[in-house]
C-alpha cells in the first residue's frame, strides 16, 4: 500500500497545499502535526500563539474529516515522531514546506537523515509559506537582497504559480493513533480580545477584506482609529491562508489599494529571504552600530512602563494596550512603539522583540526580528538613526485622538488635541486625569542620550 505524510508546521489550510496536494496522490495519506518540543523548549510557545494555533488544529481536523480524513496528533520531537507514524504506516515519503529560521533549517536537515536512513524520502515544497521563494530572486553580487526596493522590484517580476484547490477527498491508513485535538479554553494568560484562529475564519476575513477593505487601503492603512488594515497576518503566521493565493486574489482587483497589499506581501518576503541568507539575524545585529545599549536591570523602569502602556506618551500607550488586550497590534503603532523603546528609551531592541514575541499572536522570527532591527536602527533600513517622534506622529496617525481615547480611557474625557500632550493641561483638567503618568522622558532628552551611545560617546 503506498503512503505518504504530509507534515503540516506553519502551513495550517487545505486550500493552496503544495504539500498535501502531493501527498494526497498516494493511496493513503497521514496528515501529521506533531507539538513540536523544540519550539516549547525555545521559549516560543506563549499563550495567545497556543490558543490560536488549537483553533487552526480543530478547524483542519474539521475539514480533514469532511474529506473522509482527520488530523493525527503527536507531540515530542518533530524527527522522532514523523520516523515513528512513517514506521508505523510504512509510509514511502514526507512531504513539508521549506522554511527559513535556523531552527526550522536543522529540523529539515535532521528529518532527512533520519528518513534516508530508513529508505525514505523527504519532499520539501517551496511558496507555501512565501509567494516567491527565499532564493528565487537574488541580485548579481550576493546571496539575498538588503535593500527592499530592488528586491520588491525582482519579486514583481516573478511568476506566481497557480493556487491549488484543497483536496477532495484525503484516506487516512487505519489503525494510526492520535492524541486530542487542543482547545483554547485550557490555556491560561490569553489577551481578552484574542482574534479566532483556522481557515475557514480566514477565508471569511479575506473575503471580507477583497469585498469591502481593500480598496481604501491606500489612504487608510496608516490611520490608527480607522482600523482599515486587513488583519490577516495572524492567518499568514500559521499559514492558514495562502501568500501566493493572497496576491494572485488581490492583483485581480487591481488599483492603488491592492497594490499597497501587494507590496506588504512583498516585505513578509523581503525579511524572509534576509532571514534565510542570515539566520543569525534572529538574535545578533545585521549590521551593528556597536550601540551600547540600556540592558534590562539597568532600564527596568522605563522598560516596564513600556510594557504596561504608561510611558505618558498617550499614541505609545494606546499601541502597546492594544498589544496586550487583542494580543495584535496596528503596524503604524508597532513602528512607534519599537522607535519609541530602541531610540528615546535606549534600550536594546532584543527586549522589544522578545516582548513583542511573548503576546503577538501573530510573533514571527522574521517578520518580527526584522522589523525591529528595522526601527532600532540595525537592519536594512538606510535611514538607520531615525527617530519617530510619538507626537508627531500621533497628530498625523490619530489626528482626531480617537485610537488614543479607545485605548486609554483615562484620556477619554480629554478633547482636541491636548489628548496627544496631556502634560499641558492644568489644574483641575489635569486632576482629571487620575493616575495616568507625566512622560517618563523629555523627547530631546531621548534623542540626545540616543545619539551619544550610538555614536560611542
Amino acid at each position: 500500500m503506498n503512503v505518504s505524510v504530509a507534515l503540516f508546521t506553519a502551513d495550517l489550510r487545505l486550500h493552496d497545499h503544495p504539500g498535501l496536494r502531493a501527498a494526497a496522490e498516494a493511496r493513503r495519506t497521514v496528515p501529521l502535526f506533531v507539538r513540536d518540543r523544540g519550539v516549547t523548549d525555545a521559549g516560543f510557545a506563549a499563550p495567545n500563539r497556543l490558543a490560536f494555533l488549537a483553533d487552526c488544529l480543530r478547524d483542519l481536523d474539521a475539514g480533514l474529516r469532511e474529506r473522509g480524513g482527520r488530523l493525527v496528533i503527536r507531540s515530542g520531537d518533530v524527527v522522532d515522531e514523523v520516523c515513528k507514524v512513517a514506521a508505523e504506516t510504512d509510509a514511502d515519503e514526507v512531504h513539508m514546506a521549506a522554511d527559513v529560521s535556523d531552527y526550522a533549517r536543522r529540523r529539515e536537515q535532521r528529518l532527512r537523515r533520519a528518513l534516508e536512513a530508513e529508505g525514505r524520502r523527504l519532499h520539501v515544497h517551496d511558496t507555501v509559506t512565501t509567494a516567491v521563494a527565499p532564493g528565487a530572486v537574488t541580485p548579481a553580487s550576493s546571496d539575498h537582497f538588503a535593500v527592499f526596493t530592488p528586491y520588491f522590484r525582482h519579486w514583481s517580476g516573478q511568476h506566481l504559480r497557480a493556487p491549488l484547490t484543497a483536496p477532495r477527498t484525503v484516506c487516512v491508513p487505519e489503525g494510526v493513533g492520535s492524541e486530542e485535538l487542543p482547545s483554547r479554553t485550557s490555556i491560561v494568560g490569553l489577551s481578552p480580545g484574542l482574534a479566532t484562529g483556522g481557515e475557514a475564519e480566514g477565508r471569511k476575513l479575506l473575503n471580507r477584506w477583497l469585498r469591502n477593505g481593500i480598496t481604501e487601503y491606500e489612504n487608510l492603512h496608516d490611520t490608527l482609529a480607522a482600523d482599515a488594515t486587513s488583519h490577516l497576518s495572524p492567518h499568514l503566521h500559521f499559514g492558514t491562508l495562502s501568500p501566493v493565493e493572497l496576491a494572485h486574489r488581490a492583483r485581480q482587483l487591481d488599483g492603488p489599494g491592492a497594490e499597497a497589499f501587494v507590496r506588504q506581501l512583498a516585505w513578509r518576503d523581503f525579511h524572509r529571504q534576509v532571514l534565510a541568507a542570515r539566520p543569525s539575524a534572529a538574535t545578533a545585529d545585521y549590521r551593528t552600530k556597536h550601540d551600547r545599549w540600556r540592558s534590562a536591570r539597568t532600564a527596568r523602569e522605563d522598560i516596564a512602563a513600556w510594557q504596561e502602556g504608561r510611558t505618558g506618551y498617550p499614541l505609545i500607550d494606546a499601541a502597546m494596550r492594544q498589544l496586550r488586550h487583542e494580543g495584535w497590534m496596528h503596524n503604524r503603532g508597532r513602528l512607534l512603539t519599537a522607535s519609541f523603546l530602541a531610540k528615546t528609551l535606549y534600550v536594546d531592541w532584543r527586549i522589544g522583540a522578545r516582548h513583542f514575541l511573548d503576546l503577538l499572536v501573530d510573533g514571527d522570527v522574521a517578520n518580527n526580528q526584522l522589523n525591529w532591527q528595522w526601527m532600532a536602527g540595525t537592519g536594512t533600513d538606510s535611514r538607520p538613526n531615525r527617530v519617530l517622534n510619538p507626537v508627531t506622529q500621533a497628530k498625523r496617525y490619530d489626528p482626531d485622538g480617537a485610537y488614543v481615547r479607545r485605548w486609554v480611557p483615562e484620556l477619554a474625557r480629554v478633547e482636541g488635541p491636548l489628548v496627544h500632550e496631556p502634560w499641558k493641561l492644568r489644574g483641575l483638567d489635569r486632576a482629571a486625569l487620575g493616575d495616568y503618568p507625566d512622560p517618563i522622558v523629555e523627547l530631546a532628552d531621548g534623542l540626545a542620550r540616543f545619539r551619544r551611545g550610538r555614536a560611542g560617546g
